[in-house]
């Protein structure tokens, strides 16, 4: 049996039961998906400070599970810790931001980020330069509205995610639009039905991208 941790690194357990909801279906029979929460930081990361002290929690969690786990996949778009426990494990490890980005540009095509986090556009433009992919982004966007607010309030949160959405598939060109957010997974699911084929979902993306790592291990 293949064993994935799912770490949120923020530190609402509410998330973390969302994210596995909308992961464990996409996992074949033999693997098993657990998840753990940060015990300290945000609730929601919304903020470089808050992204930063996520990614000690992560490595933290991630050493201590190290025994019992065969890959890791860390639940916050700006993918914090990933880059220390990949050094430190020896089983994969993909944060949700870096896969979701992958898949969105695996096909050469033109993609757009839409988020609720103003305050982590510098790092997500960061996290695209690093994977060199630079060239196929047409940029952030980012809805009026305080993203704790838009969270309590998923109607609301929905139709701003689908207005960013909208912008940068009619105005920026994009192809494919990343919803960039763990906890804004369910509203990911949601709006890509609203968007057929356009949608690119974070944590599906980063559950396609663990298996087949996995895959290629075990192979």
């Amino acid at each position: 049996m293949t064993t994935i941790l799912l770490i949120n690194p923020n530190t609402s357990t509410r998330s973390t039961e969302m994210m596995l909801s909308v992961a464990g279906p996409l996992l074949p029979h033999d693997v098993t998906l657990r998840g753990m929460t940060a015990t300290t930081g945000a609730a929601m990361i919304v903020d470089e400070a808050a992204l930063a002290e996520a990614a000690d929690e992560v490595v933290r969690i991630g050493l201590a599970e190290a025994s019992r786990i065969n890959a890791v996949i860390v639940s916050a778009f700006g993918n914090p810790g990933v880059g220390s426990l990949r050094a430190l494990l020896r089983v994969p490890v993909i944060g949700i931001g870096e896969a979701a980005i992958l898949k969105a540009a695996a096909t050469g095509s033109r993609f757009g980020i839409a988020t609720t986090t103003p305050d982590l556009v510098r790092s997500i433009e960061a996290g695209v330069r690093d994977l060199g992919l630079q060239g196929q982004f047409t940029g952030v966007r980012v809805p009026d509205g305080d993203p704790l607010s838009l969270a309590a309030d998923p109607p609301a949160q929905d139709q701003a995610l689908a207005a960013a959405a909208t912008a940068c598939i009619e105005q920026d060109g994009a192809d494919a639009v990343v919803i960039g957010g763990g906890p804004l997974s369910d509203a990911a699911a949601r709006l890509r039905l609203r968007f057929p084929s356009r949608i690119v979902e974070p944590v599906p993306a980063a559950i396609e991208k663990i298996l087949r790592q996995v895959s290629s291990q075990c192979g």
